[in-house]
């Protein structure tokens, strides 16, 4: 199981209920804020799990912790016919909602406030599910992993973008110095949320990935699981399939 971390020390609310508000407040900032701690890289990641998705000629997607709604928007380019993105932050859903307008994509994407853990969606209702740096913000991994595979259908695909730690040197000593000093202090610096990028931080270094996070998928039920590192091992694709 996966260890429980938190954005605030200090509060008595559950893991859920502090992400949330995290997220809220951090919502106007969080797309110019990630472009910059990034370097950008993350729209070549979400370009990617879009290409491997296109190969699947999904109908229907559900796009878990949408966030701002970049991944459900880079999905349109699947040609599927209905993307729902789901977040357990009202912020972050109007951001979003503010960007599909802008480019007229109402017709195709839906944004809806939502917990990945108790998805309200019948069973085997979506041909594709995607999580774009959101499974470690789980309460409780295994049981929003459950959830996804039970609103799969039957063949259906789920494709995780999620952070790593990359495991060669330089690189492992780089990303290490890279996320506990620098990115909490430009979070601190730009962010109305002084904990959220320290947060953001920790819950990467703690979430278990590469083999770690593909033996959980295997024990929730899910089959032909793949993982292709990113940019060093700083990011992973994790593909998983749903058994006919």
């Amino acid at each position: 199981m996966a260890e429980k971390v938190t954005p605030y020390k200090d509060s008595r609310l559950g893991k859920k209920e502090q992400v949330t508000q995290m997220f809220d407040t951090i919502s106007k900032d969080y797309d110019g804020l990630n472009r910059v701690i990034s370097f950008g890289i993350d729209i070549k990641w979400r370009k990617r799990v879009v290409a491997i998705l296109q190969k699947e000629n999904p109908e229907s997607i559900l796009d878990i912790a949408t966030g701002t709604g970049d991944l459900a928007i880079a999905l349109v380019k699947t040609g599927a016919k209905k993307i729902i993105g789901l977040d357990i932050s009202p912020g972050m859903l109007a951001v979003g909602k503010e960007k599909i307008q802008q480019k007229k994509l109402d017709d195709t994407i839906e944004m809806v406030v939502g917990d990945s853990e108790n998805l309200s969606f019948k069973d085997n209702s979506f041909d594709a599910v995607t999580v774009s740096f959101g499974v470690r913000n789980f309460e409780t991994l295994e049981t929003g992993l459950a959830e996804i595979l039970r609103v799969l259908r039957p063949n259906g695909t789920l494709v995780v973008l999620e952070t790593s730690i990359p495991i060669k040197t330089p690189f492992k000593q780089g990303y290490r110095f890279y996320t506990k000093y620098v990115l909490p202090l430009i979070g601190k610096i730009f962010s109305k949320d002084n904990s959220a990028y320290g947060y953001l931080s920790e819950s990467a270094a703690v979430f278990p990935y590469g083999e770690n996070f593909n033996n959980i998928l295997r024990k929730i039920g899910f089959i032909a699981i793949v993982n292709k590192p990113q940019t060093f091992g700083v990011a992973s694709i994790y593909i998983a399939k749903k058994g006919i």
